[in-house]
């Protein structure tokens, strides 16, 4: 399995052979964290399932949270009583030095998926549950001179209450996400522009648009911004429960789906999902007709990749697809993977 753990004929026989077959016969026995890395991308290097990642943790007790990895860490893959273990030591802060002043830098931890993907993402979408214009400040009524649509350097009128010299977002409802049972799961909010209060009579105040990325309409809603910050001690881990749901959705309208594209799950948080679990992405099997008995069969269902989800809302999630085998629908199932 691997030069590190290779020994006498007593000490192989003390294996768990199960749980080094988790193992990937190219993990290194030892790897020095670089600026870039992620938490996926390095459990990939040590598992071929990289989700089992906590089942590799030696505890630590010199490390407060082991899950917070710095460039420069090293991590050692070792034997722990015949099971694969991890453990974690950590790097040596640069210090730059100069005759007027001693800097040490501040390091970050790695994240546990790519924060240029998902940050845009986080910035711009969210979801509501119920009417998303109960829960607005206010809402688009005209344009400047009576126009219909407004962009970036425009003022427009807007009715709600709004605070005073507040920067504020002015958002869309995109996809209302529906259960099969027919019950509202909640609706996309996509963010369309900026805008910064200048003046108001009573309940209708003027803004001035800031910045669009699409064109502002009449009855667009205005929110608070709002940023759903990325955790850096998220890991990636499955769920402790069998879960099982279906892949409801793409923002943008998207049908078929490929590696590191945010999709919507109909699991959320009152079904147990945190950010950080992993699900596995399945086709549903096909309906085929018995030879003998001629009865409609449906075959087994077939994996065709994983997902993760990094912001779990009560009824649905968004998620990053990190593997697919093949190009994934809306519709595909999603479940708890197999350990």
């Amino acid at each position: 399995m691997g030069c590190w753990f290779i020994g006498t004929l007593s000490l192989l026989m003390s294996l768990d052979v199960g749980a080094w077959e988790r193992v990937r016969d190219s993990a290194p026995e030892r790897y020095t964290v670089v600026e870039g890395d992620t938490l996926w991308d390095i459990a990939g290097r040590f598992l071929h399932a990289p989700w089992q990642w906590p089942d590799l943790w030696q505890t630590n007790p010199a490390i407060r949270n082991p899950h917070l990895i710095y460039p420069g860490d090293v991590l050692t893959l070792s034997d722990c009583q015949g099971a694969p273990c991890l453990s974690l030591s950590r790097g040596q802060r640069v210090v730059k030095l100069s005759p007027k002043m001693r800097a040490v830098p501040r390091r970050e931890a790695i994240l546990p998926i790519d924060a240029s993907i998902i940050r845009p993402f986080l910035r711009d979408h969210r979801i509501k549950e119920g009417d998303p214009a109960d829960n607005a400040m206010a809402y688009v009524v005209a344009g400047n001179q009576g126009r219909l649509i407004s962009g970036a350097g425009d003022s427009l009128y807007v009715r709600g209450q709004v605070p005073t010299q507040a920067e504020v977002g002015i958002y869309r409802p995109a996809d209302t996400y529906v259960a099969n049972d027919g019950k509202v799961l909640g609706t996309e909010l996509i963010k369309i522009g900026e805008a910064r209060y200048l003046r108001a009579d009573a309940d209708v105040a003027q803004l001035r648009v800031l910045s669009a990325a699409q064109e502002i309409r009449n009855n667009d809603l205005v929110l608070p911004l709002e940023t759903s910050p990325l955790n850096d001690d998220m890991v990636p881990r499955a769920p402790r429960n069998a879960l099982s749901g279906t892949l409801i959705g793409v923002p943008g309208g998207v049908r078929f789906i490929g590696r590191l594209q945010v999709v919507t799950i109909d699991l959320g948080t009152l079904d147990g999902v945190q950010a950080g679990h992993v699900f596995q992405i399945a086709e549903q099997g096909e309906v085929v007709n018995d030879p003998r008995s001629q009865e409609p069969l449906r075959l087994p269902d077939e994996a065709a990749g994983t997902l993760m989800v990094f912001t779990p809302y009560d009824h649905v999630s968004y998620a990053l697809v990190m593997e697919a085998s093949r190009v994934l629908e809306v519709g595909d199932l999603v479940r708890t993977p197999p350990r």
